[in-house]
């Protein structure tokens, strides 16, 4: 795996991090409905997002979650709730790199599990989850996965 780093989302990452290309079909899996849903139940002062940079200083990957102790559902209290990685970056460890991170800060937050959400599919993330150790725990009201990590 190349040198990879965390960085804070910032108006000169923004804009790679918006422009990442995934892979065909990939689009559709990029918001669960669950999150479209709970959106205005995110305390965005618990909002986590970073950029991953490669060797180069080259975005390559982005990672959203969440940490909310008090939230009313326990499935948002350390929610990842996006990981996008460079078409041509996935397969090199960006994404374990971006889930290892967050699961780090999850841990010194006190947390003892993190949890993701995904839809189904051919082109959909579950691979990649159930790979990086996210269970199945359960399903959404809206028919999605529900993972947790134990960390």
């Amino acid at each position: 795996m190349a040198e990879l780093r965390l960085h804070d989302l910032t108006a000169q990452t923004i804009a790679a991090a918006n422009s990442l290309t995934l892979k065909p079909g990939q689009e559709a899996f990029i918001e669960p409905e669950t999150y479209t849903a709970a959106e205005d139940k995110l305390d965005a002062s618990g909002s986590w997002p970073r950029v991953v940079l490669d060797e180069n200083d080259v975005v390559v990957g982005y990672i959203m979650g969440a940490f909310d102790a008090d939230a009313s559902e326990e499935y948002l209290r350390a929610a990842l709730w996006r990981v996008h990685v460079a078409a041509e970056a996935q397969g090199t460890g960006v994404g374990r790199f971006a889930v290892k991170a967050f699961a780090d800060e999850a841990r010194t937050r006190g947390f003892d599990h993190v949890t993701v959400v995904w839809a189904s599919g051919d082109e959909g993330p579950e691979e990649f989850f159930k790979a990086v150790g996210f269970e199945i725990i359960g399903e959404t009201p809206y028919g999605e996965k529900l993972g947790a990590l134990k960390l």
